[in-house]
């Protein structure tokens, strides 16, 4: 099934693989432009039934990593514009990430204080400018609690983000509510300690998620919107939540009358607990629409997912840093390049080295 054609609304997929988003600060200076060089990594991997890119801040002060490519001025719109052009020429669909890291930043990076649904901090890092000049990982910010204003304000900061996208010539756009960022920290009861109505019961804290997910399908289509959700990953907080897996299932239970074009699972990704089979049964009980996992995954393990119907896509994120050719590669049983102790040097920021000079297998 891997090789297998799959079609959402009226876009049609070769594969079931996707490359996953990742983040690799490659873009030009000054305005963090997406440029020539990040269009030639895209091409290479263009191989992917779907390209999702790396998170792209639809705000500044949704961005939390240095170098990161934006969503939210004409010139981001220009350098996508190359990225999505690239890809096509190659005959590949590509979702753009938007991301809002919520408190996951400093005001170093985003020019102003971060923001969350309370005004909460966990020990935390992130890729920005260091004191004595250059980049690396920095501690993490008190974030302010939002306002209902600015809770209004980044719904419609979303809304303009994906109409920049159609404008940059994306196939759909993947909002991103994993791994500790914006959304997540509002779904789960550590981080969100509001008594408004984004706070307090389960209802309330998915009720950002949900809004932002209909407003943005409602204006570009909803077969060109997904969401990225990480129910059993921990990253950016200090333990787990008792109510995530539930928070998630309802959450799932309210999108599927939208009929996005994908529910991403990421999962098994820094701090993780493990998927049970069990939850796999039940979100499929209550969504019957398109799925994407990823997750350390194997050519086997993402077959035998496909096989069982848990998801539609299986999404490869480090293997796509070593393997530009990686369907090639799998579909041949060709061996993969490792991704080593070099590849993860050059994984954030840097130049070619690392980046478009992973070669194709020779046979």
């Amino acid at each position: 099934m891997l090789f297998s054609s799959f079609k959402i609304g009226d876009t049609n997929y070769t594969n079931r693989i996707a490359m996953a988003p990742m983040t690799r600060s490659r873009t030009s200076q000054p305005g963090d432009v997406p440029n020539d060089i990040m269009a030639t990594y895209y091409k290479q991997r263009a191989n992917a039934g779907l390209v999702v890119t790396e998170g792209a801040p639809i705000s500044a002060v949704g961005r939390g990593y240095s170098m990161t490519p934006g969503i939210y001025t004409q010139d981001h719109i220009d350098g996508w514009k190359k990225v999505t052009q690239a890809i096509h020429e190659e005959g590949g669909k590509v979702f753009i990430q938007l991301w809002h890291v919520g408190r996951r930043s400093h005001s170093t990076i985003s020019g102003e204080q971060p923001v969350a649904p309370s005004a909460i901090k966990v020990p935390d890092q992130v890729f920005g400018p260091l004191p004595e000049g250059g980049f690396g990982m920095i501690e993490t910010e008190t974030p302010r609690e939002m306002s209902l204003e600015d809770i209004q304000n980044t719904i419609a900061d979303f809304v303009q983000a994906a109409r920049n996208a159609v404008e940059a010539g994306f196939d759909g756009v993947e909002i991103h509510a994993a791994h500790g960022y914006l959304f997540d920290t509002f779904m789960r009861l550590e981080s969100n300690q509001r008594q408004d109505q984004y706070g307090g019961s389960q209802e309330n804290r998915m009720r950002f998620m949900l809004e932002t997910l209909q407003v943005v399908a409602d204006e570009i289509g909803s077969d060109k919107v997904a969401v990225r959700v990480s129910p059993h990953v921990i990253e950016g907080f200090a333990d787990e939540d008792p109510e995530i897996v539930e928070v998630i299932l309802k959450a799932l239970e309210k999108m599927a009358p939208m009929n996005l074009a994908y529910v991403h699972f990421s999962e098994r990704i820094s701090r993780y607990v493990e998927v049970p089979e069990l939850f796999r049964k039940q979100v499929r009980e209550v969504y019957p629409n398109p799925l994407m996992i990823a997750g350390k995954l194997t050519k086997e393990s993402a077959q035998e997912l496909l096989e069982k119907e848990y998801c539609n896509f299986v999404a490869f994120g480090t293997p796509y840093v070593t393997n530009p050719d990686l369907v090639a590669r799998f579909e041949n049983n060709w061996p993969l390049a490792e991704f080593d102790a070099d590849a993860r040097l050059t994984l954030y920021g840097g130049d070619e080295k690392g980046y478009i000079d992973y070669p194709e297998y020779a046979i």
